[in-house]
């Protein structure tokens, strides 16, 4: 298929922060009195937004937690990125080859704007992407809910059988599904689930240079 928009997650697809934020989040939900590891809280949360997880900590600790729980996840998670986030090996030159096709692309994320300028920023992806941006934050549910990729096709100005989603995470994969778009997952993070993304509709790559190739092959 010729993609007439590519809407791209965030973490995981554009810059490399899942094991990042998953590894800060471990220490805390640990914390708690729950001890889990980095790769074990990327395979529970991964691709949801940070109240949701709020709500998932809750159940699994049997604890009320502050409600500005997540607000404290943010914080650290910036205290986190501070020391430099690198863009995901092969991204920009795929978005490289987009702009030379002249194919436009956005953001869909779970993430908030402020996480999202912020990692993308520190990465230098920012200045390709600003003016792009599209998150949960505006929308009354986050993934697995379409609600983000609906708002993203919408705003672009293109209907959702013509847009293609680039994620790693399952809610990602089933929010472009139920939104009624093609999705390809990312899938180089030994993290992710591979039998759910592709049980649940997605087209499986682990390379993130032949992503071009994948998008404009020839049926």
């Amino acid at each position: 298929m010729d993609p007439k928009l590519v809407i791209f997650d965030c973490d995981g697809v554009l810059v490399d922060t899942e094991r990042m934020v998953n590894a800060s989040l471990a220490e805390m939900v640990t914390e708690l009195g729950f001890p889990i590891t980095g790769p074990e809280c990327q395979q529970r949360f991964m691709g949801r937004t940070l109240e949701n997880v709020k709500e998932m900590v809750e159940a699994l600790t049997g604890r009320n937690l502050p409600h500005d729980w997540p607000d404290q996840v943010r914080k650290r998670d910036l205290e986190v990125f501070a020391a430099g986030v690198p863009a995901i090996a092969g991204i920009a030159e795929v978005l490289d080859e987009l702009d030379r096709r002249r194919v436009p692309y956005c953001v869909g994320s779970s993430g908030k704007y402020a996480k999202m300028r912020t990692t993308l920023g520190s990465s230098g992806l920012l200045p390709r992407l600003e003016g792009k941006l599209f998150s949960a934050e505006d929308c009354a549910n986050g993934k697995p809910a379409p609600d983000v990729f609906l708002l993203a096709a919408s705003t672009m100005g293109y209907p959702p059988e013509d847009c293609v989603v680039i994620e790693d995470s399952l809610p990602g994969v089933q929010a472009a599904r139920s939104a009624g778009m093609a999705v390809y997952a990312y899938v180089e993070d030994p993290a992710c689930d591979r039998e759910a993304l592709s049980e649940a509709g997605a087209h499986l790559f682990d390379d993130m240079s032949a992503l071009p190739g994948l998008l404009f092959s020839k049926p």
